[in-house]
């Protein structure tokens, strides 16, 4: 017998850290997904940049079954095919030498780390262990990615934490300039902010912490953990940049919900994690990997990454549009289909009211911080999908309007 469970059920036994919407998912099919009474919605936030196939994308099924009937776990005592495979590609398709598989882009960035320093120790001493990295930027929720994370909210609370971490403002080269020193062992980026606010790096600014790095003899680290597979329109954000890391981690749409992340390295850095310098139980799961073999193959062809700017183009209109009659946004940006609109000074603090009517009309939107929508859609979501979705985020954004006048 199946249990019947609510939205009051979470409060009964879950862990009181989210506050999930009433809403309740129990189906989802390409950019549309069905509550338990069966209405439906258009998804704009594909699950925080996760889903950039959309939801039960058939090859994906079919893998996926395919794989849970030979091999689902070894640990890491043995390798197995689907991870050499996909580990094979990574490298092939990027800058990279060597992998690390793990299950979460917090985990992926707490490997980046550790290596960081390591290498650091390996080759200059215990006094290289300063890391760099910028403000409103976010990394993780473990304890060192929070510290790495440059939001103070998130580590308010579980003081103390890890020390010998710098930040600066973000796009500032000459903040980064005044920081950096012989001690710093990496500085860390992400080429387009997106829990910050969804904020595009500058490719002068990027190119210009390249090069710092190079100055300083630190490892450059790019945290593409919601930036990459496909999300810009490259297979990762940092080939807009023109800059090339020795670290770069991924996770969210590298499995399309299926959890899997992976760090890549350059050989020179990957050296520093010998054996037993690190480690995770389920990282590299035959399951995990057969499915983002699968999601790599789709994602990086042509049609895929180069309809992402196409669809682009489809989101600016369409917000451009409803700004010119409602006067909402003061700035529609981003990079492919991360993009963040922030309303304007009146609103203030009221995106969050936008997301609510946004459910309340159909269509699922993010939010990135107060004042920022921010839209991840499906990489392949359809014309008609977009055209939907806008027009039902333009009736949430006349009531929220009707209740807070914009002059």
């Amino acid at each position: 017998m199946t249990l019947q469970v609510t939205r009051a059920t979470f409060d009964e036994v879950m862990v009181p850290n989210y506050a999930p919407s009433a809403i309740i998912p129990v189906r989802g099919e390409g950019s549309r997904v069905w509550d338990k009474e069966g209405k439906e919605y258009v998804d704009f936030a594909g699950g925080i940049a996760v889903t950039g196939l959309g939801h039960c994308h058939p090859t994906l099924v079919n893998v996926m079954r395919e794989q849970a009937g030979q091999l689902w776990h070894l640990s890491n005592v043995m390798t197995n095919e689907p991870a050499l495979r996909l580990a094979k590609k990574l490298t092939e398709k990027t800058f990279a030498d060597r992998v690390f598989f793990a299950n979460s882009g917090a985990e992926a960035n707490e490997a980046a780390f550790k290596l960081a320093r390591r290498y650091a120790f390996d080759h200059f001493g215990p006094e290289k262990h300063e890391i760099i990295a910028f403000n409103k930027s976010f990394h993780g929720r473990t304890l060192f990615t929070v510290s790495v994370g440059g939001q103070a909210k998130y580590k308010e609370g579980f003081e103390p934490t890890p020390g010998g971490i710098k930040h600066c403002d973000y796009n500032d080269i000459e903040q980064l300039k005044a920081i950096i020193s012989d001690k710093t062992c990496a500085v860390v980026i992400e080429p387009i902010q997106g829990e910050g606010g969804v904020i595009p790096g500058d490719i002068e600014f990027a190119q210009q912490v390249r090069a710092l790095c190079d100055q300083h003899n630190a490892l450059l680290v790019c945290d593409e953990v919601q930036s990459g597979v496909g999300r810009t329109g490259t297979l990762f954000a940092h080939e807009q940049l023109g800059i090339k890391p020795d670290i770069l981690t991924t996770a969210k749409a590298l499995g399309n919900g299926f959890p899997v992340a992976a760090m890549l390295a350059t050989e020179e850095a990957a050296k520093s994690l010998a054996v037993g310098t690190h480690g995770s139980t389920y990282g590299g799961n035959p399951m995990a990997c057969a499915v983002a073999e699968a999601v790599l193959d789709i994602v990086d062809t042509p049609e895929v990454l180069g309809g992402v700017q196409h669809r682009h183009d489809l989101f600016v209109a369409g917000l451009t549009a409803i700004n010119d009659k409602y006067h909402v946004f003061k700035d529609i940006r981003g990079m492919g289909l991360l993009m963040g609109a922030e309303v304007v000074d009146q609103l203030a603090g009221k995106a969050g009211e936008i997301i609510k009517a946004g459910a309340e009309e159909g269509v699922f939107v993010l939010v990135a911080g107060p004042n920022v929508l921010r839209l991840a859609p499906s990489l392949i979501i359809t014309d008609e999908d977009i055209a939907d979705g806008l027009a039902r985020l333009e009736k949430a954004i006349a009531t929220v309007v009707a209740n807070h006048p914009v002059a």
